[in-house]
């Protein structure tokens, strides 16, 4: 079903072959997908799995070591770097912010692919960053500084940023994490209304279970490939995400909620952990700190 709706949708992005990773460091190799108008695609996969990395080169931050990544049938590294800009707004893992800004002036930032460097904002650039200000709920941190505000208006900014890029696609790499749970489900909410209106999202998530909530498909990313690909129903199995993390993953329907739950097994007790906690702890662990473990071990398996 999700293929079909992936040919419904007009195609805007081709991945064919890629390779990426660092200098001669394959972490990817021979990664093809397409992406429909209208996606919201989550990249998910263990830590170090390359879907940063993934990101960063179909934005040709990172440079493509092999294949071919077409942004609507046009290879990329055959685009300007103004209409490429014009194309796709990138929110990266880590922003560092200079001291001073306010958050109308990182909004009004988002403009720059359309001004040359000699002109200054007019007043349609005004209205366009007020309007995405107001959608994001950011309008009174305008004159804010971006050191005095929290994790959660931090973000909800530097999404008014990249709207304010008026761009068909957003990558957004890890937008929600760090962030309390009712923060990250209001940017996943977010992201699916943009969706919704026509844009593209293309998002690095950790937390598997708002990306099964929210997300129109998932890539799960592993040992150098995509592992699976397609709705959270097909991608999240028990199967999938044990070899994708290397652990025993369980994934349940919570039946009050009908919401996908994903958690990992707790581990047999192992004495080569115990000998190196108790030398951790220098020699305090008791046997009723052993005890509680084996309580604890109890409560996991539960």
């Amino acid at each position: 079903m999700d293929g079909e709706r992936r040919m419904r949708n007009e195609e805007i992005l081709a991945v064919k072959n890629l390779a990426a990773g660092y200098g001669s460091r394959h972490i990817l190799k021979d990664i093809s997908f397409s992406v429909g108008q209208g996606e919201m695609i989550g990249l998910i996969g263990a830590n170090g799995a390359g879907k940063s990395t993934l990101l960063k080169t179909l934005r040709g931050i990172l440079p493509l070591l092999e294949g071919k990544i077409l942004l609507k049938g046009r290879d990329i590294y055959a685009l300007p770097a103004r209409k490429f800009a014009r194309e796709v707004a990138y929110l990266q893992q880590h922003v560092e912010v200079a001291f001073g800004y306010t958050a109308r002036e990182i909004v009004m930032a988002g403009r720059y692919p359309y001004l040359r460097w000699w002109e200054r904002e007019n007043a349609a650039d005004e209205e366009i960053v007020d309007a995405c200000m107001e959608y994001a709920g950011v309008s009174e941190l305008a004159g804010q500084t971006m050191y005095a505000i929290s994790g959660g208006q931090r973000q909800r900014v530097l999404l008014a940023k990249v709207l304010a890029q008026q761009t068909p696609i957003l990558f957004l790499d890890e937008p929600a994490t760090g962030l309390d749970v009712f923060y990250q489900e209001e940017i996943f909410r977010f992201c699916r209304e943009l969706c919704a209106a026509g844009k593209t999202v293309l998002m690095v998530v950790h937390e598997l279970s708002l990306a099964a909530r929210f997300c129109s498909r998932l890539l799960l990313v592993g040992q150098g490939h995509i592992l699976a690909d397609g709705t959270a129903d097909k991608v999240l199995t028990a199967e999938n995400l044990t070899q994708a993390y290397a652990t025993d993953v369980q994934v349940v329907k919570n039946p009050l909620t009908g919401h996908t739950e994903v958690f990992t097994m707790p581990e047999k007790s192992d004495r080569r952990k115990d000998r190196l906690l108790g030398i951790i702890l220098d020699g305090t662990l008791s046997a009723g700190t052993a005890a509680n473990q084996a309580e604890l071990r109890k409560y996991g398996s539960a």
